[in-house]
Order: C-alpha cells, then sequence, then structure tokens
C-alpha cells in the first residue's frame, strides 16, 4: 500500500499547562489584568472561528516544507530515510485528496491519538501527523496514488491529462466517513502509520477516482497505486510479457480497493506488535464516527507545487473519462 512522504511529528507544546504555569507564578496585582488580557484573546477567538476559511489555493502556497539539505540526514526528519534518491530531472509526484479539520475534530483525533499511544507498549512511539515541528496544522489526506517521480518533460502533458479527465468525470464533491483504526506500511516497510479506515462512500467516489489516477498515471508508464493478486502488471506497474501495449485504458475494468483507502493520523519507526494492534483497535472512536470528512477537488503534487483540481459540479450530458 502506498502512501506519501510526511512531515515531521507535531509540536510538544502544551498552551493549557502553559497558562495554568504563568497563572500560578504571576503577582497577585497582576490578577485583572490577566483577566481582561484572558478576555481579548477570548474575543479575538472567538472572532477568528467567524471568519470564513482560507480558500484552498492560498494553503497550497504553503503546503511545503522549506528544504533544509540536499543530503538524506534521518536525523533532521525523525529518524525517517529517503526512500527515492533524489535525481536531478526527476520530480516527485502524488495525486490525494486533502482534508483540513476543524478544530472541534482536531480535538477528537488528538484524543484519538493520545489514546492510542498509551495502549502501546514496548516503547513503541508514535508522533502525530497533525501539526508541523512549529505548531502549524498540517492537511491530512487520502492517497489516490503512490510516490512516483516524473522527469520534467512530462509535468505540463501529466498535469493536464489528469486535469481534462477529472473535468469530464461526472463525480460530484463528496463526503466520507471513519470506521476505526488501523495499521499500514509504507512499500519499504521502513514507517508504519497509524490511520483512519473510511467507510465506502455511496456513489462509490474513491475507487472510481482511483481508477483515473492509475489510468492516468499508466499512459506515461507510472505504476498504479493497488494491485490485487493477479493482475496483468507486475509490481513495478509495467505490463507483462505478452500483453498487449496497445490495450486502452477503458478497456481496464473498476476495481473495488474500499478495504485500502485510509486516512494517517501518526506515523511510528517501529512495527506495532499483534497486541499493540488489536489494542489501538479497540479504541473507542463514537465521537469521530460523526465527522463527515468533505473532498471538493483533487490534488497534484509535483515538485513543490500543488495543483487544486476541482471535481464539477454540473451534470453531463454523457458518461465522464473512460467511462467511468
Amino acid at each position: 500500500m502506498a502512501l506519501v512522504q510526511y512531515s515531521d511529528s507535531g509540536s510538544d507544546e502544551d498552551p493549557a499547562t502553559d497558562n495554568r504555569s504563568v497563572t500560578a507564578t504571576s503577582p497577585r496585582p497582576l490578577k485583572r489584568q490577566r483577566t481582561n488580557r484572558s478576555k481579548n484573546i477570548g474575543d479575538v477567538s472567538n472572532a477568528q472561528a467567524n471568519l470564513p476559511p482560507l480558500p484552498s489555493e492560498f494553503l497550497d502556497l504553503y503546503a511545503t516544507n522549506s528544504r533544509i539539505s540536499v543530503q538524506d540526514d534521518p536525523s533532521l526528519h525523525g529518524g525517517r530515510k529517503r526512500i527515492t534518491p533524489h535525481v536531478v530531472g526527476n520530480w516527485p509526484t502524488h495525486i490525494y485528496l486533502e482534508w483540513y479539520p476543524a478544530a472541534a475534530e482536531l480535538a477528537i483525533l488528538e484524543d484519538v491519538i493520545s489514546r492510542s499511544g498509551q495502549k502501546l507498549q514496548n516503547g513503541l512511539e508514535i508522533h502525530s501527523l497533525l501539526y508541523s515541528d512549529l505548531g502549524a496544522q498540517l492537511p491530512l489526506h487520502i492517497s489516490l496514488s503512490r510516490p512516483v517521480a516524473l522527469v520534467t518533460e512530462v509535468r505540463q502533458p501529466f498535469k493536464e491529462l489528469l486535469k481534462d479527465a477529472i473535468r469530464e468525470t461526472d463525480i460530484r464533491p463528496f463526503h466520507v466517513k471513519t470506521d476505526g483504526l488501523g495499521w499500514v506500511s509504507n512499500f519499504e516497510k521502513t514507517r508504519w502509520f497509524l490511520v483512519l479506515r473510511v467507510v465506502k462512500p455511496r456513489n462509490n467516489e474513491l475507487n472510481r477516482l482511483l481508477a483515473i489516477s492509475n489510468q492516468s498515471l499508466a499512459a506515461f508508464r507510472q505504476p498504479p497505486l493497488y494491485q490485487k493478486p493477479g493482475a496483468p502488471m507486475d509490481s513495478r506497474g509495467k505490463k507483462r510479457a505478452g500483453e498487449s501495449q496497445t490495450q486502452k485504458s477503458k478497456d481496464v475494468p473498476l476495481g473495488d480497493y474500499s478495504d485500502y483507502f485510509h486516512i494517517s493520523i501518526a506515523w511510528s519507526l517501529t512495527e506495532p506488535s499483534v497486541e499493540d494492534k488489536e489494542r489501538v483497535g479497540s479504541t473507542n472512536l463514537s465521537k469521530l464516527k460523526e465527522v463527515e470528512v468533505p473532498f471538493g477537488s483533487v490534488k497534484l503534487k509535483i515538485g513543490n507545487s500543488i495543483h487544486n483540481l476541482e471535481l464539477p459540479t454540473r451534470v453531463l450530458g454523457e458518461g465522464g473519462f473512460f467511462g467511468l
């Protein structure tokens, strides 16, 4: 199962703890001043809560961390190692659906991660994917491709192909719900991720978008995200000997990978034991099951550029891309 390269773990600071510490050590005469300041902060927070959300295009501008080093230095990334070496002219590419949880949803996710970490034994440590090292909120996502590399000259053609495919489809903006916790690893089994399983949406949008992604990638000889046993492609996504190289993408059947889709919320460098997986899997997710995750566009990341490919809202007269 394919996963994108993630940012490092979130901040360890606890604002609530910091506020209590300040209150306990401040001189008594400043009590009224602190009360007024708290009221002002509350007023600002309420005002911010009433502001409309930032447009997706604005968030995309700041979604990529600046490069710290051109060398693979795991000490800069919480012990993580680069799987695919950097090659000049190759552009890391990823297709996915993005979710920025609201404040109430973040609180639920933080609680889920905290309680999951408490159930782990043998010193196993998990790192949150909710925040950056500086405390900024990070987006979560559902992958529609594995991390692949495109050469410079095909970046624009690939973007246009995927953009046209999404524009011509009849897939509309949709929601998904979560259903339980699980663990998945990257392809190389160098990291394990605590994930939220998702419920198959009513109109099968995830499988249909995955088919569009896989077929677009196949046009540029890139491997698919998921491949079930018996499929006609090898582990690198190349057609096996004897298979027609002229087979059209529309001839590829729509598979059901509903059990594979997930949203990663934390990661670990150590594989959890079977017992750890069972304990974490029993975590109560009653509050999280009420959350509906909205998706209105597909994200395409090529290098440090993120392109927002909106799902159409108009109804097409005939079938969409590849008849999906």
